[in-house]
């Protein structure tokens, strides 16, 4: 674990780093309030601070106030002052700056490693805490089933991206993807190989797709796939070779072999005067009802609103 330390006496300073080091800490060492305030609101900056109250420059409570500032909301740094000071309006005022605990000088080895376990038992708490927001954050985004994003999500980043492309006038490609006979397959295999073949599809779609592509579970069977910089012809040219990979699958049973393929209605925003959500995916939606009625396992592409 890495400690910041902030002291400007530098007999105090040394016997305080030694002291760490010996039980095992990582010491990141300054010496005034400033050069403490600018190590503490770095990225890698450490997770727990012992400063000195009085420091020239900027004193610890003014460092501990900023902290807390640059801290809301975001990643917490458990702050120790080291003061010389024990009358109860100080300590009142340091932990008003946002101080977690303090420690008197001179520190009781002891005391100050009791209360840096107590300070580590209660950082472990808020990573677990972080931890858990962000498992149940990216629940909420994604599809249980696939791993990719849910319908909300990719709604919201087609969103995003319309309104960036309007921002750099460049062209949002848009694909809306059916798997063939779906309901036939869990009408004759049973629903347990209809999730293998969702999750199969979604597998090959997502490896086709350049890092900055965005795919989504629209529904059902049906993907929705976010192409930002790609006209109709680059998106179709994509969509051709998803829809060829997907149709040289085979699902292995115990007695037989599933064949599989996808309908896709392509389109992107270049086509459209004044291009929305509902504008492209109805003209995508369009065009892959085309290619089912065409015969099923092709790729259609919406031009000005008509599937050619």
């Amino acid at each position: 674990m890495r400690i910041l330390i902030a002291e400007d006496d530098s007999i105090s300073r040394r016997i305080l780093e030694a002291t760490l080091a010996k039980w095992g800490y990582e010491v990141v060492v300054t010496r005034d309030g400033v050069e403490a305030w600018q190590a503490l609101k770095a990225d890698d900056a450490p997770k727990l601070a012992i400063l000195d109250w009085m420091m020239p420059g900027m004193d610890g409570v003014e460092v501990c106030r900023r902290v807390r500032q640059l801290c809301e909301g975001g990643s917490y740094i458990y702050v120790i002052l080291l003061t010389t000071k024990g009358q109860k309006e100080d300590i009142i005022a340091g932990m008003e700056a946002g101080a977690d605990d303090y420690i008197t000088k001179p520190f009781d080895s002891g005391e100050l490693h009791v209360r840096l376990r107590a300070a580590k038992r209660m950082l472990d708490l808020e990573s677990q805490l972080l931890a858990a927001q962000e498992a149940l954050r990216d629940e909420a985004l994604h599809d249980s089933l696939t791993g990719l994003w849910n319908r909300p999500a990719i709604l919201e980043i087609l969103q995003k991206e319309l309104s960036r492309s309007a921002r750099q006038n460049v062209c949002v490609g848009l694909i809306l993807a059916d798997i063939d006979h779906f309901k036939s397959i869990n009408d004759n295999f049973g629903h347990k190989t209809g999730d293998t073949v969702l999750q199969r599809v979604a597998q090959i779609m997502h490896s086709n797709l350049r890092s900055y592509d965005s795919i989504g579970r629209y529904g059902g069977e049906e993907f929705l796939i976010v192409m930002p910089g790609c006209d109709p012809h680059d998106a179709a040219g994509r969509a051709e070779a998803i829809r060829a990979h997907v149709s040289n699958t085979r699902i292995m049973l115990q007695r037989r072999t599933i064949s599989l393929s996808v309908s896709m209605g392509v389109t992107a925003s270049r086509e459209y005067e004044a291009p929305d959500t509902d504008t492209l995916i109805q003209a995508a939606d369009m065009a892959m009802y085309e290619a089912k009625r065409a015969g099923r396992n092709r790729v259609e592409t919406a031009v000005r609103g008509s599937a050619v």
